[in-house]
């Protein structure tokens, strides 16, 4: 019986030591756009936003850094209310930034905490405070057990769509616009 007792122990003291020697298998990454399913949420990341500030006049909120916008969908598949958990980034140097807590003038803001229905969404920005770089939003299950990383590329794109090219014609000329067919 003792001799039983001492194998037991022996063989509990070891998978003990060998579950404390496991690395922890790296986060996965997925790409911008992509479906990404983490407990009973399911999240889409669809693009991202710079601004220098949010709002205009002496009422303005001015960042320490930039305001950084990540516009997403966070859908709920449980058969409960479920909160959706704050966000953060992280650069490729390892440093983090924590979601804005306070999201006045955010178009289309989200809130900062965030419950959805069974079968509901929640869709809109979340806003960070961060320098102009290349990031990864960390993603979390309901309950913080399992993350994956969104890797959100720096992009400065314009907001501002280009405006169409108009011909230079001359009133009465036959691809003029302003004589209509049929007509000279």
């Amino acid at each position: 019986m003792r001799h039983l007792r001492s194998v037991l122990l022996l063989g509990a003291v070891a998978l003990s030591l060998a579950s404390c020697g496991e690395k922890q298998s790296p986060l996965r990454t997925f790409d911008l756009g992509r479906r990404v399913t983490l407990g009973h949420l399911a999240y889409t990341v669809f693009d991202t936003q710079w601004l220098t500030q949010i709002g205009s006049g002496p009422s303005a909120r001015v960042p320490q850094n930039r305001f950084f916008l990540v516009r997403l969908t966070a859908v709920n598949s449980a058969s409960d209310a479920t909160l959706v958990p704050n966000f953060s980034i992280e650069d490729d140097k390892g440093n983090s930034f924590e979601e804005v807590d306070k999201g006045d003038g955010v178009p289309q803001w989200i809130g900062f905490i965030r419950q959805a229905k069974p079968a509901e969404s929640v869709d809109g920005n979340i806003v960070f405070d961060a320098p102009p770089r290349h990031y990864k939003l960390r993603l979390t299950d309901e309950n913080g057990e399992h993350a994956a990383l969104i890797d959100i590329p720096l992009n400065f794109a314009s907001e501002t769509p280009d405006a169409p090219v108009i011909p230079d014609l001359k009133p009465g000329t036959p691809s003029s616009p302003l004589i209509s067919p049929g007509r000279k």
